[in-house]
C-alpha cells in the first residue's frame, strides 16, 4: 500500500526570480520554475555523486546559481574555474535525474500593478496545468515544496493547485542545502531568464557574458529543453 502512495505521488519543487513590485529599481521580468519528480524513481545514487563531485571542488553548501554567475556573497572569492566546476556539477545532476522542468516568465511591463501581474502568473501556471493535463492526471497526490519567499506568490501558488488537485500539499519548511531539487529550480530561475532574453534580443549582463559563451549558454538551454513539459 505504501509503495502505492510513493508511486502516484508528485512533488514539486518551485523558485522563483525577479521582485513583485513596479517602483523604480524592481526587476523588469519575473518568472517561477519548477521541477517536476515522482520519488519512486530513487534518485539518492545521483545526490550522492552530486554531493561527492562538490566536495572534491571544495562546496558543500547551497548552489544560489545567480550568486554563482555573478561573484556574489560566498562565492566572491572564488575564481571562474571554480565557480564553473560548481555549475556544471549541478547542471550534470539535473541532466541525470528523472524529473521534468518548466518555467513561467512574465515582463512586468505589461502589469501596471501587483493585481494583475499576480493575475498574469495565475494565468500562467494554470495553463501549464491544463496543457499537460494528461501528464499530472498520472498522480494521486501533489506535494509542492516552496518556502514561502515572497508570500504573495505562495498565495497564488495554493490557489491554483487546489483548484485544480483534491489532494495538494504545500511544504513552507525544508532544508534547502539538502533540497537539491529545490536548486535545480533555482538554476532554471537563471537559465531560463537567459532563454527568453536571447529570444527576445534583451542584452545579458557583463557577468552572464563573462560566465557564458553563447554557444555554451546555447547548449544548456538545448539539452534542458528535452526535460521540458509541454508549453
Amino acid at each position: 500500500m505504501t509503495a502505492l502512495k510513493v508511486a502516484n505521488l508528485l512533488e514539486i519543487h518551485i523558485d522563483e526570480f525577479g521582485d513583485l513590485g513596479n517602483s523604480k529599481g524592481s526587476s523588469n521580468l519575473y518568472g517561477v520554475s519548477f521541477v517536476l519528480y515522482n520519488p519512486k524513481y530513487d534518485i539518492s545514487k545521483e545526490v550522492d555523486s552530486l554531493n561527492k563531485r562538490l566536495e572534491r571542488i571544495g562546496y558543500k553548501g547551497m548552489i544560489h546559481t545567480a550568486n554563482l554567475i555573478s561573484k556574489r556573497g560566498e562565492y566572491s572569492k572564488l575564481p571562474l574555474n571554480v565557480r564553473k566546476r560548481i555549475f556544471n556539477s549541478l547542471y550534470l545532476f539535473a541532466k541525470k535525474i528523472d524529473a521534468k522542468y518548466f518555467t513561467i516568465i512574465v515582463d512586468k511591463k505589461y502589469s501596471s500593478n501587483l493585481r494583475i501581474l499576480k493575475r498574469k502568473i495565475y494565468n500562467e501556471i494554470n495553463n501549464m496545468i491544463k496543457r499537460n493535463e494528461k501528464y499530472f492526471k498520472k498522480f494521486d497526490k501533489i506535494k509542492v515544496y516552496y518556502d514561502n519567499g515572497q508570500k504573495d506568490l505562495g498565495k497564488v501558488i495554493d490557489k491554483v493547485f487546489k483548484e485544480n488537485f483534491e489532494n495538494y500539499e504545500h511544504i513552507k519548511e525544508f532544508d534547502h542545502v539538502e533540497n537539491r531539487l529545490f536548486q535545480v529550480a533555482d538554476m532554471l530561475t537563471f537559465i531560463d531568464r537567459l532563454d527568453y532574453k536571447f529570444k527576445n534580443k534583451i542584452s545579458f549582463t557583463s557577468d552572464e557574458k563573462y560566465f557564458f559563451s553563447n554557444m555554451k549558454i546555447k547548449k544548456v538551454i538545448n539539452e534542458l529543453l528535452l526535460m521540458k513539459l509541454k508549453k
